[in-house]
C-alpha cells in the first residue's frame, strides 16, 4: 500500500473565519459536542479530514480557550510509509504548537476476529481512551465527515442491517467521543485545505476498488448524486431518524435486561427462555444481541446472522436442549452465553508480539489489552492497590519486551517470595488455573526472563528501588479471575 503527500495550493491568509469553521462551530453548538475551556484530544492520521480538523480546532482554540492534544498511531503495516506518516504528523503538530502523543500499535494476526481494519479501529479507540485519561482530556475528537456517514449507512444497508446499522455513526458517543465535522462534506474539507494551503497525506489504497467502502465512495455515491443532488444529506437525515428510534428501543431493552439478566458462578450471562419467547420479535433480537455483546471481549455486538441463528434455537421445541453456536447455549429453562469461550482453532494460538515503549497491543482470546508507557515520576499512581498495573525499573530491563504465551519450563522470581524462583506451571497449579486457560494468559518478558504474568504475579527482579530514575508503567485491561499482580 503506497502513500503519497499531496501539497495544497497556497493562498493569502485571512483573519476572518473560513466557511468550514463556521459550519463546524454550528455543529458543535447544535449537538453540544464541547464547550469553551475543554481539553480536546484530536486523532490525527495525516489524511485530509484529520489535518483539517486539527487546523480548525487550532484556529478556534484562542477564542474558545481550548486545550488541544493530538494523537497519532503507527501500526507499522506499511514499513517506511508508516514512518513517513508519523513524521508528517509530528511536523504538523510542531507548526501548530500542539502536543502530540505518537504510539505504536500492534495488531496480532492470531486470534483476530473480523477484518484488519476492525481490529485496528478497536485498538485505536482503546488507545485514545487511555491517552485521554492520562492527559485529562474532556473530549476525543474524530475527523469523520458527512461522506463517511453516508458510506457507512450504505455499507450497513447492503449487509441487511436493522435500525442500529442504519443509524450510522453518532455525532457524539457517551458525550466523550465527538465528530465535529459530522455535518461537513468531504468536498468542503478539501476546499478548506486548498484555500488554507495545507498539506496532507493521501493513501493510494483509497482508490482501489477491491474494498467495498471504496466502491461505494467512487462508484455508488456519484451515481446517487446524479439521481438526486441531495443524496448525501438524505442519507445522513435517514440515519438521524433511525438513531432516534433505535435509542428508544435500546432504552426499553436496557430496562428489560436489568430486570431479567442473571450471571451464574461460571461467568455466564443468562435469561429465562420463556421470557425471551414471549417478547415481540423486534425485542427478542435486541435482547439476544445484548446477551452476546456482554460476553464479547470488546463488547462488540454480533452479526445479524448470529442473532437469527440464536433466535431459531430459542424458538425451537421448548424441551429440546440445544447448543446452537460456540459459546451460546439453549437449555429447557435458560438462554445462556458463556464468558469469552476459548478458541478451538489452532490457528488462533497466541504468538509473541513486540511491546515497544510506548505502545499498546491486543492479546487474543478473552480480549486482553496491554499498554506500556515511560514515566519520570509515578505521581499519584499506586499499583499496589490494583491487579491490572505494575511498575518496573526501565533501566534494569535486559532488552526489548514482548508479550507471549506461557512456555513449558518458564521460571520466574515472584514478588514476595524473598528471591526464590518458581516454575510458572507450579504457580498455575497452586492457583488452580485450568490448563485450557493457561495458554491464553499473556506473559510480558524480556530476554533475561519474565517481567509479569499478567494479572497474577510480577517478577521481583525489575521492581523499582530508591535509585530508580526511569519507570515503566505496564497495565492491562481484561484482568478477571486473577489473584493479584504482586
Amino acid at each position: 500500500m503506497s502513500v503519497m503527500a499531496a501539497r495544497a495550493a497556497t493562498s493569502p491568509k485571512r483573519n476572518a473565519w473560513p466557511p468550514l469553521l463556521h459550519r463546524m462551530v454550528r455543529t458543535v453548538r447544535a449537538r453540544a459536542l464541547f464547550v469553551p475551556g475543554d481539553h480536546v484530544l484530536v486523532s490525527v492520521s495525516g489524511g485530509p479530514d484529520s489535518v483539517a480538523l486539527l487546523s480548525l480546532l487550532h484556529r478556534l482554540s484562542s477564542s474558545w480557550g481550548l486545550r488541544l492534544t493530538a494523537a497519532h498511531f503507527n501500526y507499522g503495516l506499511r514499513g517506511e510509509e508508516s514512518e513517513e506518516d508519523q513524521a508528517f504528523v509530528e511536523e504538523l503538530c510542531r507548526r501548530h504548537d500542539v502536543p502530540l502523543v505518537a504510539m505504536r500499535l500492534h495488531i496480532p494476526a492470531s486470534g483476530r476476529r473480523g477484518s484488519l481494519q476492525a481490529a485496528a479501529r478497536d485498538l485505536r479507540y482503546d488507545a485514545l481512551e487511555t491517552i485521554a485519561k492520562d492527559r485529562g482530556a474532556d473530549r476525543i475528537a474524530l475527523a469523520h465527515t458527512a461522506d463517511d456517514q453516508a458510506e457507512t449507512v450504505l455499507l450497513w444497508l447492503l449487509r441487511g442491517s436493522g435500525l442500529t446499522g442504519l443509524s450510522g455513526m453518532p455525532a457524539s458517543r457517551d458525550g466523550r467521543v465527538i465528530r465535529p465535522l459530522y455535518d461537513c462534506s468531504r468536498s468542503e474539507v478539501l476546499a478548506y485545505l486548498y484555500e488554507a494551503g495545507l498539506s496532507f497525506r493521501t493513501d493510494s489504497t483509497n482508490a482501489k476498488r477491491v474494498y467495498t467502502r471504496n466502491r461505494i465512495r467512487h462508484d455508488v455515491l456519484p451515481v446517487l448524486r446524479d439521481v438526486s443532488p441531495g443524496a448525501l444529506s438524505a442519507l445522513c437525515r435517514s440515519a438521524e431518524l433511525c438513531r432516534e428510534d433505535d435509542r428508544f428501543l435500546d432504552a426499553h431493552v436496557a430496562e428489560l435486561c436489568a430486570r431479567e439478566f442473571r450471571r451464574d458462578h461460571t461467568g455466564s450471562w443468562a435469561i429465562d427462555r420463556d421470557v425471551v419467547r414471549q417478547l415481540p420479535r423486534a425485542l427478542q433480537r435486541r435482547v439476544l444481541r445484548e446477551l452476546f455483546r456482554r460476553t464479547h471481549p470488546s463488547r462488540r455486538p454480533p452479526s445479524m446472522r448470529t442473532v437469527e441463528e440464536a433466535l431459531r434455537g430459542v424458538m425451537a421445541c421448548a424441551r429440546e436442549p440445544r447448543l446452537s453456536l460456540p459459546g451460546f447455549q439453549v437449555t429447557e429453562g435458560y438462554v445462556r452465553c458463556l464468558e469469552a469461550p476459548p478458541s478451538a482453532d489452532p490457528a488462533e494460538e497466541p504468538v509473541a508480539v513486540p511491546l515497544p515503549v510506548p505502545s499498546m497491543v491486543r492479546w487474543p482470546g478473552p480480549g486482553w489489552t496491554i499498554r506500556v508507557e515511560a514515566r519520570a515520576t509515578l505521581d499519584a499512581l499506586d499499583p499496589k492497590s490494583r491487579t491490572d498495573t505494575i511498575v518496573v525499573d526501565h533501566e534494569r530491563l535486559s532488552g526489548p519486551m514482548v508479550v507471549r504465551a506461557w512456555q513449558p519450563g518458564d521460571r520466574f522470581y515472584p514478588l514476595g517470595m524473598n528471591g526464590r524462583s518458581k516454575k510458572l506451571q507450579d504457580l498455575f497449579t497452586d492457583l488452580k488455573v485450568p490448563r485450557a486457560v493457561r495458554r491464553r494468559i499473556p506473559v510480558v518478558a524480556v530476554p533475561d526472563g519474565i517481567v509479569w504474568v499478567v494479572g497474577y504475579r510480577q517478577d521481583a527482579r525489575w521492581v523499582p528501588t530508591p535509585a530508580t530514575r526511569r519507570y515503566l508503567v505496564i497495565s492491562a485491561d481484561g484482568v478477571s479471575g486473577a489473584e493479584g499482580a504482586t
